[in-house]
């Protein structure tokens, strides 16, 4: 089998759901990297890749690689032409500390691809109070908020008791001994107190950031309905 026969790339999903096909990078060698955006580049189609890292986007073929936008804080790579993004940011990207920045940035990269503004409110977690509620007013501007925290992961709880807009979790793997690679602040957003907060998978940026697109197409929807 050829790399070519190991990959079919789903180009008709946004005329199905609205969302395009992201290519998850980790666990893929260069070479089937190389394959698929040259499948991509055939179609003259860009491609959003998640969890490429600096060793394996170094190791790319350089006629891909001098194509690619590539952040290495969010791991993600943007190949081919990107979308111009227009109109004001309609969700807010909240990171309880730099550590979630990460996590924060990946979202952030995936709505951009989509041509959707995003502002990113970061190290604003509860152990400073302070710092979020000086900037609450301004989070409270986006209908869509998403947040992301590890350790505890209060962070969700208490937007999601100071903010009207739809709440989308995202617990992420930052913190020490018990909180188990994202697993306590999984549980805990899980458990949150805070009606109808959106939980995604751990560190899953990329799912939140979709989660997020659901919700502006599904109000666009409405709000074009007869």
């Amino acid at each position: 089998m050829s790399v070519a026969e190991e990959f079919t790339l789903d180009f008709g999903r946004p005329e199905r759901i609205g969302l395009e096909e992201a290519v998850y990078a980790a666990g893929k060698s260069p070479a089937q990297i190389d394959a698929i955006l040259e499948a991509a580049k055939a179609r003259g189609a860009s491609l959003l890749l998640t969890r490429l890292d600096a060793d394996r986007f170094a190791a790319l073929d350089p006629r891909h690689r001098d194509r690619i936008d590539h952040c290495a804080v969010s791991r993600t790579g943007i190949f081919g032409n990107r979308r111009p993004v227009t109109g004001p940011p309609r969700v807010a990207i909240v990171a309880a500390g730099t550590s979630d920045v990460p996590v924060a940035r990946e979202a952030e990269r995936t709505l951009t691809y989509q041509g959707r503004a995003a502002t990113l409110f970061a190290d604003v977690g509860v152990a400073g109070l302070w710092r979020l509620t000086r900037r609450i007013e301004e989070i409270r501007a986006h209908p869509v908020v998403i947040v992301a925290a590890g350790m505890d992961a209060a962070l969700p709880s208490v937007v999601g008791g100071l903010v009207a807009g739809a709440i989308v979790a995202v617990p992420t793997s930052v913190g020490y001994g018990v909180a188990e690679g994202g697993r306590a602040a999984l549980d805990a957003v899980l458990a949150s107190c805070a009606p109808g907060i959106t939980v995604v998978n751990i560190d899953n940026g990329y799912g939140a950031a979709c989660a997020a697109l659901r919700l502006l197409h599904a109000a666009q929807r409405l709000a074009e309905a007869p």
